[in-house]
């Protein structure tokens, strides 16, 4: 054991407010709730440690295919057609209305999501005929109607997120007046008789003050404490430990860690973050997996934890206990792991609604793409409320990944009561972006790519849209993969909170488990023998000529012709051949609806007779022959002149190249 550093009882930002924030949730809850009282939960961490009261469940409407029925039925289990699913139509005003969520009151609305929002979104609030919120869809979810602005709702990497809470007393329905889109719609139900204030249209002009304080606090969470660089510490051998006790009642209110090894990688998944609450293990977890740091640490902005710039991890994760708590470090990066901590705590009064944190990590390794399967995230029995999960994923191919439902299961459920839409739209963004975001609640703080290949971590936190349980709750998420005969290694961490006597199904950490995911560096597949279009010397031209990256194509890229040609224009590239002689000469090439038909030459003679392009959506040719040619040693005028287009062809005469081979051949 080595001896414990200094305890800090308050961090300014936070822990001296931790009893304070307590004592405003426990008053607001016998209070009615309203979208002010909500707006305030959206940035009050030690609120998640107390049971709820008034109590609450939160469910979600989403597009899900609605052919996913029953997990006996594989065929439709993993159903994937997403978008455009609605409750109903209705008739409204003379318009058609598609309803998206359609809810009994007292409850709350605590996020809309969608990958593509269309049209004009509809918030009917009791029963009303006039809509309390109507506006362009992209402006309610993109941070633009005027004073909800931005993090509170807003685009990130191609997912538009609201997370303005709207309250209501007896009844909710949201619709739009345009289909054909991906939504999810997160709300809370609360019990018949709880005093529920429902959100009126001036609201956001009298709320004004809270929305910008909301604002401001998810845009800029409080600043981390200064760790103590000159008291690092070491853990010298494989598997010792570093081991500290707080005597309660109190609550951790922070945690600070620096990893200072030269092997960053293998000490932020070697080092094992252990704390034990009142005798009972609840967090059990990779400290940089903690932090959704994989091989490396990534900056992270998010309300419950941050990474900096120079590689500091803070989390701000309240954590209360009742009579001790037992914290450690295990070293099982192999070799000695040097660190420093801080651990801030602040006074605190256990209750019969206190819940105790949990983290806790599992990991998959070469997990095959078929058959699809639901990969388990969380299963736990007792009472408690779920708060959120950091994942990464070693993909050794560029395909997506993530094309995978969320199911949630909560207090004996055998359908889920949310069944998402893709894995990126659970995470808040869309379209499978592989671009890296933040967001206080959620974010993608590593993806290397290219595509989505590599190593990704992504995490999401359920703050107001935390999802309460009395008796059970389950977590899957379907690993549904575009590459069927791939294998994957996967890991998540799921954060919750649980009364005393709560179990879960996560086996001890295994430290061969502990080793880091590793992809090898990316090498795009190329064609035996191809001569790349787009290494070709460019000796004249019409228009833009450059490389464009498509999926298939040897070197993953063709040649690309486009701009303002017309029938007539043409292009000449530079073909090289070491040695003069006669060569059997093949192309392959790409076809689309705006190509056109070309005429192929070389050295001044045509090859061939012209070449129709056109195609629906974007596809390769076959190898095209263009016969037996004799070539000169170094560069051949290779030409492409635009003919004309197909009927059906939008005329623009575009011409893609792939590759060009030469064989030897007998003179013709």
């Amino acid at each position: 054991m080595i001896a414990p550093m200094r305890i800090c009882r308050c961090w300014p930002e936070l822990a001296a407010c931790g009893a304070l924030l307590l004592a405003i949730a426990a008053s607001a809850a016998a209070q009615t709730v309203t979208t002010e009282s909500l707006l305030h939960e959206m940035t009050n961490l030690a609120g998640l440690a107390e049971f709820p009261d008034p109590p609450f469940v939160c469910k979600q409407f989403s597009s899900y295919d609605r052919a996913s029925k029953s997990s006996e039925d594989q065929k439709t289990w993993f159903a994937n057609g997403d978008a455009g699913q609605f409750i109903r139509g209705e008739d409204h005003g003379g318009r058609r209305e598609h309803v998206m969520a359609d809810m009994d009151g007292p409850g709350a609305i605590v996020r809309i999501w969608s990958a593509n929002p269309k049209g004009t979104i509809r918030i009917y609030l009791d029963d009303a005929e006039k809509a309390t919120i109507e506006c362009p869809m992209t402006e309610w979810l993109g941070g633009t109607y005027p004073g909800v602005p931005k993090p509170i709702a807003g685009e990130r990497s191609k997912g538009w997120n609201s997370y303005f809470p709207i309250a209501y007393a007896k009844h909710c329905k949201i619709t739009s007046d345009e289909p054909g889109f991906y939504y999810h719609v997160d709300y809370r139900v609360y019990p018949p008789g709880t005093a529920v204030g429902s959100f009126g249209s001036d609201d956001v002009r009298k709320l004004a003050k809270a929305i910008e304080q909301t604002a401001a606090t998810l845009s800029a969470p409080p600043t981390p404490p200064t760790l103590d660089q000159k008291n690092v510490l070491t853990l010298k051998d494989q598997r010792t430990k570093y081991e500290v006790e707080y005597p309660g009642p109190a609550a951790i209110t922070g945690i600070a860690l620096r990893l200072e090894n030269d092997e960053q990688g293998r000490a932020l998944r070697g080092a094992v973050l252990e704390i034990d609450f009142d005798g009972r293990p609840c967090v059990r977890a990779p400290i940089g997996d903690l932090f959704s740091c994989i091989g490396r640490t990534a900056p992270l902005a998010t309300l419950p934890q941050t990474v900096t710039a120079t590689g500091e991890l803070y989390s701000r994760w309240f954590m209360p206990f009742e009579k001790g708590a037992k914290l450690r470090i295990v070293n099982h990066a192999g070799k000695p792991l040097n660190f420093s901590i801080r651990v801030d705590q602040s006074d605190y009064t256990w209750t019969e609604r206190s819940l105790h944190f949990q983290a806790k990590w599992r990991s998959d390794w070469q997990v095959p793409t078929r058959p699809m399967i639901d990969w388990n995230y969380l299963t736990t029995s007792g009472q408690g409320q779920f708060v959120g999960v950091a994942f990464n994923i070693a993909n050794p191919v560029k395909h997506w990944w993530g094309e995978g439902d969320e199911k949630i299961y909560v207090d004996g459920e055998t359908f889920p009561s949310w069944f998402g839409t893709g894995t990126e739209d659970y995470y808040g963004y869309a379209w499978c972006w592989p671009v890296v975001f933040q967001h206080a609640y959620h974010s993608q703080p590593r993806v290397d790519g290219p595509g989505n290949y590599g190593i990704t971590c992504v995490n999401r936190y359920h703050i107001l849209d935390r999802i309460p349980f009395k008796h059970d709750f389950r977590f899957d998420m379907e690993l549904w993969h575009w590459h069927e005969t791939c294998k994957v290694d996967m890991a998540a961490t799921a954060f919750w909170y649980a009364r005393p006597g709560s179990v879960d199904q996560f086996p001890p950490i295994k430290p061969e488990d502990l080793r880091v995911p590793v992809v090898p560096p990316y090498v795009p597949p190329r064609v035996a023998g191809a001569i790349e279009g787009e290494s070709l010397k460019i000796l004249d031209r019409k228009g833009a000529l450059e490389p464009q990256s498509i999926d298939g194509c040897s070197n993953e890229q063709h040649l690309w012709w486009h701009g303002d040609q017309k029938p007539g224009d043409h292009i000449t590239l530079a073909l090289p051949v070491e040695k003069a002689g006669a060569y059997h000469v093949r192309i392959r090439c790409l076809k689309a609806r705006d190509y056109g038909i070309i005429q192929l030459g070389m050295n001044g003679k045509n090859l061939g007779e012209p070449i129709d392009f056109y195609g629906e959506g974007i596809k390769l040719t076959d190898e095209i022959d263009l016969g037996v040619c004799e070539l000169n040693a170094g560069e051949n005028p290779l030409t492409a002149t635009v003919v004309g287009a197909n009927e059906k062809a939008v005329k623009a005469y575009m011409f893609g190249l792939d590759y060009v081979k030469l064989d030897p051949a007998a003179k013709p």
